[in-house]
């Protein structure tokens, strides 16, 4: 019989090197073959081959004529609320909130919470962009015929449209001329000033104190004035008049 160590520390660590003290603390007794002091690798498979029959069957959609209770059972382990009432959906845009009748035909369709969400978040993300390009177009297509309409025909609006341009470019301040060019009516009185060889609106009004009364009313032309109505300039106009004719 070999002699225990008197050193105690090495005394521990004889009564730890057998087979036992071999095995590695993450695997299962199960698992390991003190004897030949590895994995047990058929007791592996087997339990692994168990553990994935259990998976299948718990996810494994039931037949068409499986029980009510079952069929309930599997949409809950997947997790598909019991009524379309109960989706939390976080609406990601007031235009895309929750929907009665579309929650209803999702949850018809089987879709869990997270399926959802994600319909909502995606209609947020990608159709609205869409919806409103459509509807920027449609509106173009709108302004485009009514210019057609007050100014003679299609024909007759694409011939003038670059003089209309060319005139706005060379006469108006750019941030007027963009702002005209945006509207109909913008388009429309572009025109009408052209037509009269009116000369260009100052790029920056002078001072209402050192303007006289036609200054004033060109003033009045600016589409800050008839236009956009900026408090600032309509009080510019404003105080002019007050000024010529000792109104305040």
């Amino acid at each position: 019989m070999n002699r225990m160590s008197e050193n105690l520390l090495e005394a521990a660590a004889e009564t730890r090197s057998g087979e036992i003290a071999l095995r590695p603390e993450d695997v299962p007794e199960k698992f390991w073959d003190a004897e030949a002091k590895a994995l047990r690798v058929d007791a592996l498979l087997k339990s692994y081959k168990e553990l994935e029959k259990r998976m299948s069957q718990r996810f494994a959609p039931p037949a068409p004529d499986a029980p009510e209770e079952e069929k309930l059972r599997f949409r809950r382990a997947i997790g598909v609320p019991d009524s379309p009432d109960e989706y939390a959906i976080e609406a990601k845009h007031e235009m895309c909130g929750p929907d009665a009748e579309v929650n209803r035909k999702l949850h018809e369709a089987g879709f869990s919470c997270t399926q959802v969400q994600l319909v909502y978040d995606l209609a947020a993300e990608r159709l609205l962009p869409l919806i409103a390009e459509a509807a920027a177009d449609y509106e173009a297509q709108k302004q485009v015929a009514k210019l057609a309409e007050s100014l003679g025909g299609e024909a007759q609006f694409r011939r003038i449209a670059p003089q209309i341009t060319a005139w706005g470019k060379a006469n108006l301040p750019p941030q007027v001329f963009a702002a005209l060019s945006t509207t109909a009516e913008g388009v429309l009185a572009l025109h009408a000033m052209m037509a009269k060889g009116e000369p260009s609106l100052a790029r920056e009004a002078a001072p209402a104190e050192n303007v006289d009364e036609q200054a004033l009313r060109k003033m009045m032309r600016d589409p800050r004035y008839w236009r956009s109505r900026e408090p600032e300039y309509v009080k510019r106009v404003s105080d002019g008049f007050k000024r010529l004719f000792g109104n305040g």
